[in-house]
């Protein structure tokens, strides 16, 4: 059986290992960290937003990047001392800008197509992630915003997105909970919420059951790939996936190809709620205030999930006091009836290309491939990109007479 390796374990890595193995290969998975989704995919802010799909590369985020660059509480940071790292990064960031539309499309697209991939995943695998069909609410606070989001609704729209437009009445009767400023709002009914952690642990632990062989621990250290080898920590393996998140671009060096991700730092905090007042106050449709660039999501009867902000400081993982504070100040102002007395801070480093799109298929050397590079929408697109990186190697090998697909290879076990 054609064995391919899998680097990283965290929602890309653990769903690519579910398409290969269910494709007939062999598949071993290895990670830095003892157990699975520990670290960007441990507490984001939980929504599976195709609504969400807007790429970045806008002048328009380039403006308010710049005038928000003294304010250390902004949505959006940017860290001015200079790396040719990051000045390569925001020079294709904006050579991207004229793509913006067609990659807004594109990525809308490619999340309404990983909705029945991750729930099929979930029901095979009998997973419990919190996982809740509430729907998201976007909310917004001036006109310019809510104009602007038309726009992209068109956008989301040609992608397979339904958005229904909302008044300021219809956002209060969605979510009765909400104070503060509303002009208007945008629902999306096939949106969803769950928890990234339990999904990824959760389908972690049912794969090994199932036969893969989990490296979990296991940094790797040695990577090469050569006349259609591929070597990892000096173990020989028909193929590799780089799903690695942050270190992908790294690895990709050793494998003579170029991935440029950035590091870009996103920050959240879980709410518990033990009382009865806190969780009745608690919104339970998930929201996305598009001013503060904040998104919510209620995992379970007891914990209210809230995630945002964009920095751009290499990789950093220093969760700072002054970033964590306006989501805790955000609750308390919007959502007042919540305690925050038991707040949870968490931040983590979003693998981001400048173009925002996932890269996905084909390096430059046989065997190679790549399933990395999703930025904030990780979570979102893992299951259509999996199943596009495991086609990919699936017929790769299949042309040199390898595994032909599950017939051949794999039956999973029931859950």
């Amino acid at each position: 059986m054609t064995r391919i390796a899998v680097i990283g374990a965290g929602i890309t890595g653990v769903t690519t290992a579910f398409e290969l193995v269910s494709r007939g290969l062999d598949v071993v998975v290895f990670d830095r960290n003892r157990y699975a989704a520990m670290d960007t995919s441990f507490a984001n802010g939980g929504q599976l937003s195709a609504s969400n799909a807007e790429v970045w590369n806008t002048f328009g985020t380039v403006l308010k990047g710049i005038k928000w660059m003294a304010r250390r509480d902004a949505p959006l940071l940017v860290n001015p001392r200079p790396s040719w790292h990051k000045i390569s990064w925001m020079a294709e960031f904006l050579s991207n800008i004229p793509n913006y539309k067609n990659n807004t499309v594109q990525t809308a697209a490619l999340a309404v197509k990983a909705r029945a991939g991750l729930q099929s995943m979930a029901d095979r695998a009998g997973l419990d992630f919190d996982w809740s069909p509430a729907g998201i609410l976007h909310f917004y606070k001036n006109e310019k915003d809510m104009a602007h989001a038309r726009k992209v609704n068109e956008l989301l729209s040609q992608g397979g997105v339904e958005r229904v437009e909302l008044t300021p009445d219809q956002v209060r009767a969605r979510e009765p909970n909400l104070r503060g400023t509303v002009t208007g709002g945008f629902w999306t009914e096939s949106d969803s919420t769950g928890d990234i952690h339990k999904f990824t642990f959760g389908l972690a632990k049912w794969l090994e059951a199932q036969g893969v062989d989990f490296r979990m621990g296991k940094p790797v250290e040695q990577l090469s790939s050569a006349n259609g080898e591929t070597r990892v920590n000096g173990e020989a393996f028909d193929g590799v996936v780089v799903c690695a998140g942050v270190g992908s671009r790294a690895m990709a060096k050793k494998l003579c190809d170029r991935v440029n991700i950035y590091p870009v730092k996103g920050y959240s905090i879980t709410v518990n709620m033990p009382d009865a007042i806190s969780q009745d106050g608690a919104p339970m449709v998930s929201l996305l205030d598009d001013d503060a660039k904040i998104v919510t999501s209620r995992l379970g009867k007891d914990r209210f999930r809230v995630a945002g902000t964009a920095e751009y400081n290499g990789e950093n993982r220093d969760i700072r006091a002054d970033r964590i504070e306006p989501l805790t100040k955000w609750v308390e102002t919007h959502f007042p009836s919540i305690s925050t007395e038991h707040v949870v801070p968490w931040a983590g480093l979003r693998p981001m290309m400048p173009n925002m799109m996932p890269r996905v298929g084909a390096g430059k050397r046989a065997g190679v491939f790549y399933n990395t590079g999703h930025g904030h929408l990780g979570w979102t697109l893992s299951a259509a990109t999996a199943a596009l990186v495991g086609a990919s190697v699936q017929e790769h090998f299949a042309s040199k007479g390898g595994a032909q697909g599950s017939k051949r290879g794999f039956t999973f076990k029931s859950a």
